[in-house]
């Protein structure tokens, strides 16, 4: 289990998806006492900066070993940094405010030392940048934990929102160069292309939106961005010819997950305009550009570095299929059923839990064995 990264934070991850969301629902409807998620920005906070920074942290331990030939983190080191984690799932829920900006800040920055290492003795340049977002990250927990204690003048949705492009930016860099690589591996003649251009307007119109966001840019000129990065997306996904998948679930998953991006940024620049609710296009990434991905990218790579079958079974299409279930009915229930928000959300939020249940129960025993070849 503390021989590589993606074991222990996989786990977690998938167990604190499970349980947090559970909860937060219970809390929502009005069946479980107002405790567990009782400021608003919680929510928001431990599905980012909780669930999807164990997820990235699972991940990027795994590969910088891979893209370097240096180890990284396990052990002591490794146990070091998930009970960092760990505190501060349990700190943001206590009275102890600086505690829990404090620890909750400091995990990036322990993530980001732990691939830097690695990183600088391989002088692995192209890969440096994950460092700088990683950094990034703590600012942004500095400036969220801050804002939501008034603290400083700054609007906690800012922070929040800077957050969320930055994990796009993460998920499209890493989209970009696994996903055409797995599609052509996995289906013989699936001819997933890589476009120098697109990737470059793609990438650097998500870079565009995190600038736009830190700045408070609003309005028309917003949306049109947001639209413009929408096609780029659009364009770079059908590149990788997704329609040539459909046999193959370990690669669709992510296809369709990644389908969402435009979607996401499509419904963005429509809430800018006042078209449609905003929690529609946070909702369409969180759940389906960020779970999709993350639940599609956990048993792929976690069956890769176990040595298990790169084959999807039944469990691995029903976790798929619930995660999307989830996005779909927490985007759009509201709209054809507006006076069932509640239900929506919480229905919603059972789907996504039960996904995220069955990861963890399927993959525990997978995670916790040892690969006789090495991890």
């Amino acid at each position: 289990m503390w021989s590589v990264g993606f074991r222990p934070f996989y786990l977690c991850a998938s167990v604190f998806a499970a349980l947090s969301i559970a909860l937060w629902s219970l809390e929502f409807a009005g069946w479980l006492p107002g405790h567990y998620m009782q400021a608003p920005f919680r929510h928001a906070h431990e599905m980012l900066f909780g669930y999807t920074l164990a997820v990235i942290a699972g991940f990027l331990l795994t590969a910088v070993r891979n893209w370097t030939g240096q180890p990284t983190a396990s052990g002591p080191a490794l146990a070091a940094l998930v009970a960092l984690w760990v505190a501060g799932r349990v700190l943001i829920l206590t009275p102890f405010a600086l505690a829990s900006l404090a620890v909750n800040a400091a995990f990036p920055l322990a993530l980001a030392l732990a691939i830097a290492i690695p990183l600088a003795r391989a002088g692995n340049r192209r890969n440096y940048f994950f460092v700088a977002l990683l950094v990034g990250v703590s600012v942004l927990e500095v400036t969220l934990h801050a804002a939501a204690r008034d603290w400083i003048d700054w609007p906690v949705h800012a922070s929040l929102q800077v957050g969320l492009d930055l994990v796009l930016f993460v998920i499209a860099v890493i989209a970009g160069r696994v996903v055409p690589m797995f599609t052509n591996n996995a289906i013989p003649g699936a001819g997933a292309l890589r476009h120098p251009l697109v990737e470059k307007l793609a990438l650097g119109g998500v870079l565009a939106l995190v600038a736009a966001d830190a700045l408070g840019l609003e309005g028309a000129p917003l949306a049109v961005l947001a639209l413009l990065v929408a096609l780029a997306h659009a364009v770079r996904w059908l590149g990788w010819r997704p329609w040539r998948t459909a046999k193959t679930p370990l690669v669709w998953i992510l296809h369709l997950s990644y389908a969402w991006i435009p979607v996401h940024l499509v419904l963005r620049a429509l809430a800018v305009a006042g078209a449609v609710a905003t929690p529609w296009a946070t909702h369409s990434l969180t759940l389906g550009v960020i779970g999709g991905m993350t639940i599609g990218m956990m048993t792929r790579t976690a069956r890769g570095h176990t040595g298990a079958a790169l084959v999807a079974g039944r469990a691995e299409i029903a976790m798929y299929s619930l995660v999307h279930a989830a996005a779909l009915v927490r985007v759009f229930g509201p709209f054809f059923a507006p006076r069932d928000y509640t239900a929506t959300i919480v229905f919603s939020a059972l789907l996504w839990s039960s996904a995220f249940a069955l990861y963890a129960i399927r993959y525990a025993p997978l995670l916790a064995r040892a690969r006789v070849a090495g991890d």
